[in-house]
């Protein structure tokens, strides 16, 4: 959230296409055993970045 943050103020007018954020899915925290399936894994966070390429 920081990091999309700061882009959108110093750079609003340069970018050409909105900030994505990828982060865990909207449901309650899981148990420790299930944290992998909840936090993004590399096929979420290349589909965040194909959708920005497409805009």
């Amino acid at each position: 959230a920081e990091l999309a943050a700061r882009i959108t103020e110093r750079c609003f007018y340069r970018l050409e296409s909105p900030v994505l954020r990828v982060g865990g899915f909207s449901t309650p925290y899981p148990p420790s055993r299930l944290e992998d399936h909840y936090l993004p894994d590399l096929d979420r966070i290349l589909d965040a970045v194909d959708r920005t390429f497409t805009w």
